[in-house]
């Protein structure tokens, strides 16, 4: 495997970290103070999508492998799906929500906004390595 591939898996856990970080302050400090659970998702997903950006940021920013464009259009698919992945499998069987439950976070006429997150991960390495190095 080539090694921005095995440094790009590395990053995805510190983007799992900074996932579960967000969630926490969201459920902790953003939810109770704003008593809307919609409201809380709804700044949740947008922080998730700026510190997703600026991580991948900094992984671009200071790798020293080298990758092409299509290495980094599958960066973005493997850090989409191994997301979806661990959010299916975590909220399921660790949290106990039923799938139409987890389903509910890609409503986006519901005024949910995780698709959102998901786009940013997939669209993340090529957006940054074009437009901000």
């Amino acid at each position: 495997m080539d090694t921005i591939y095995l440094q790009a898996l590395e990053v995805w856990l510190v983007l799992l970290l900074a996932a579960i970080i967000n969630a926490t302050i969201r459920t902790r400090f953003i939810q109770p103070k704003i008593k809307n659970e919609l409201r809380s998702h709804q700044i949740s997903s947008i922080t998730a999508i700026i510190f997703f950006l600026f991580i991948i940021y900094l992984f671009f920013r200071f790798t020293t492998a080298e990758y092409t464009e299509n290495q980094l259009v599958n960066i973005g698919f493997m850090w989409m799906i191994l997301t979806i992945i661990f959010e299916f499998l975590f909220g399921r069987f660790v949290m106990k929500n039923s799938f139409s439950r987890l389903l509910e976070d890609y409503n986006l006429t519901r005024g949910r906004l995780w698709i959102w997150v998901l786009i940013s991960l997939l669209i993340g390495p090529v957006l940054v390595t074009t437009y901000f190095l």
